[in-house]
């Protein structure tokens, strides 16, 4: 999948060391290519406000296009 730049993915897999689930939406930023190895996308996550949570590297594996059956989620251990 090439997937373009300022376009919304989902995170395929949990990233607990960054605060992401499998399931989140993030845009991609930047596409890093290196022949021979797996593309990778830096990916930025942000809450409903529009913040940044986080900003992860992530190869294309870990990463799917969002479908209609997708919905933002909230988590409930995480609201202050």
């Amino acid at each position: 999948m090439n997937y373009q730049l300022y376009n919304d993915v989902v995170l395929d897999r949990d990233l607990p060391e960054q605060g992401l689930n499998k399931g989140d939406i993030g845009t991609i930023v930047e596409k890093h290519s290196v022949q021979g190895k797996e593309t990778g996308y830096s990916i930025e996550f942000f809450d409903m406000l529009g913040n940044t949570v986080a900003v992860a590297i992530l190869p294309e594996s870990a990463l799917r296009i969002p479908t209609h059956f997708d919905r933002p989620a909230v988590r409930l251990d995480m609201v202050a």
